[in-house]
């Protein structure tokens, strides 16, 4: 089970010597004169030992300062504190833009023009500042951000943020795992970039190897006890790093979340989320799915910087203990590319040759499925196993074709009509279920919606399913009938 606490940005020049190095350093020369005059001056009569220095309170301020500081704030500059950006562009401007977004999927032509150490305007829930950690006790980490042929600019800037924002004292290192990239910009001049910057290092894989692949690479050689995996085109904010890690401090089985905001990809405008965090689900594609938090959950809370427990973790962005991490048998490494990870290491399922993972579920006495379900995930609806009452739903006056929903918008699976389509067989959006309180259900996303026959009309509508299954609206109850067809009761 994944939780979820700090917070972090996903989307869609150099850094200069921090003034915490500066200070050390001329405090190091003054000692050292010092002592020459003690040694060569005339001694004092009743000379008194000095004493040695003490070393910064848990909490002090001195402690959270970050590997690099932040060059001095330019309200005027491009994307600064989190601010759209739209360009008064030329057509041949306006072409180069274009392109940089089909190759890319963001606007990089735009980031090439932010600075790679912008801020952004804080979030937090006031008690968050109140939340106080000893830095002494805190585990250090090691973030690995794998990478294949990302643009040069969301690239650094991923960095850059992590090492502006993150206590020296926490940060062990930054893994930049090059996942066979075959663009220019990605081979020496990255190489030469990345060698002037303190606790980054570059490690390059041999053959192109997939996500996951790619972060077991990083995490076989960090150093850190902490494992941080990170998305690699990321900002982070002031204090993002701390709450990872002290959960984990507290609880070493803990995969901890950060909170992710999120950036326009066009603007890089940063937009922030609104209202409470939400929890991480999953629908019956096996895609992650957000969910806001349940009534059980927000109970056990006893104030709003508690930790969410969430049934499943989006899985760009997250910390976990590097013992704990490998007790669990890692990633598996049977996934290609990337996406479901997320979900297999939330769960623990095997996919591909299961062989050596069925080993380890039968080492580690994993509990079945349907326990991750009754306990951990009670409010997802789990289709009734009724044979021949789920699947496609067929037109019997049109050959081969069937019912078909596919609502436009993602997030906004209700109120759109159910058509008739050529039958795919593939499932997702050909999918229902009819079950035994009359409903046809389009389950396979989340929230789950049933067909529904609104006054006047003679065509079906999606409306939101009942929780309850005894108060299901007149208009969303069908009577099955032998003959084949289906009428409304």
């Amino acid at each position: 089970m994944a939780g979820r606490l700090g917070r972090g940005m996903c989307w869609g020049k150099r850094g200069r010597g921090c003034r915490g190095e500066g200070a050390l350093l001329a405090l190091g020369l003054l000692a050292a004169l010092g002592f020459l005059v003690w040694r060569h001056g005339p001694p004092p009569r009743h000379a008194a030992r000095r004493a040695p220095p003490q070393p910064p309170s848990p909490g002090s301020a001195l402690l959270r300062r970050p590997v690099y500081t932040k060059p001095a704030l330019d309200p005027g500059a491009l994307g600064e504190l989190g601010r759209a950006v739209r360009l008064e562009l030329s057509p041949a401007e306006k072409r180069r833009q274009e392109e940089s977004i089909r190759r890319h999927q963001i606007n990089i032509y735009l980031s090439d023009r932010i600075s790679l150490h912008r801020r952004l305007p804080e979030r937090w829930h006031p008690l968050c500042r109140e939340k106080k950690y000893d830095y002494y006790s805190l585990p250090k980490t090691s973030v690995v951000i794998a990478f294949y042929n990302e643009a040069w600019s969301t690239l650094l800037r991923t960095v850059h943020s992590v090492l502006e924002t993150s206590p020296d004292i926490l940060l062990e290192e930054i893994i930049l795992v090059d996942d066979y990239s075959d663009k220019e910009h990605l081979k020496e001049n990255l190489e030469n970039y990345v060698a002037g910057l303190r606790k980054v290092r570059l490690i390059r894989a041999n053959k192109r190897e997939g996500l996951v692949r790619a972060r077991l690479l990083g995490a076989s050689v960090a150093k850190g006890d902490i494992l941080t995996f990170l998305d690699c085109h990321c900002e982070c904010h002031e204090g993002w790093l701390e709450p990872l890690l002290a959960r984990i401090a507290e609880e070493e089985t803990a995969v901890v979340c950060p909170v992710i905001d999120v950036i326009d990809w066009n603007t890089f405008e940063y937009l922030g989320n609104a209202g409470e965090p939400q929890i991480g689900g999953f629908d019956w594609r096996l895609v992650f799915t957000w969910h806001s938090i349940p009534e059980r959950e927000q109970k056990r809370r006893k104030s709003k910087t508690d930790v969410i427990r969430s049934p499943t973790m989006a899985g760009g962005l997250f910390s976990v203990s590097k013992k704990y991490f490998d007790y669990l048998g890692s990633y598996d490494t049977g996934m290609e590319v990337w996406g479901g990870e997320n979900l297999e290491f939330s769960f623990r399922e095997p996919y591909g040759d299961v062989t050596e993972r069925r080993l380890l579920r039968e080492k580690l006495k994993c509990k079945d499925f349907k326990w991750f379900l009754e306990n951990v995930y009670p409010e997802l609806h789990v289709p009734e196993d009724r044979p021949g009452f789920f699947g496609m739903l067929k037109n019997r006056g049109m050959e081969n074709f069937c019912f078909d929903y596919n609502p436009k918008n993602e997030h906004q699976v209700t109120g759109q009509r159910v058509i008739l389509y050529p039958c795919h067989g593939m499932g997702q959006n050909q999918f229902f279920e009819y079950t035994s309180h009359n409903e046809i259900r389009y389950n396979t996303r989340q929230p789950e919606a049933c067909a529904a026959v609104d006054s006047g009309t003679d065509y079906l509508t999606m409306n939101l399913c009942q929780e309850n299954a005894h108060s299901v609206p007149e208009n969303q109850k069908f009577i099955f009938r032998e003959s084949g067809k289906c009428l409304i009761d």
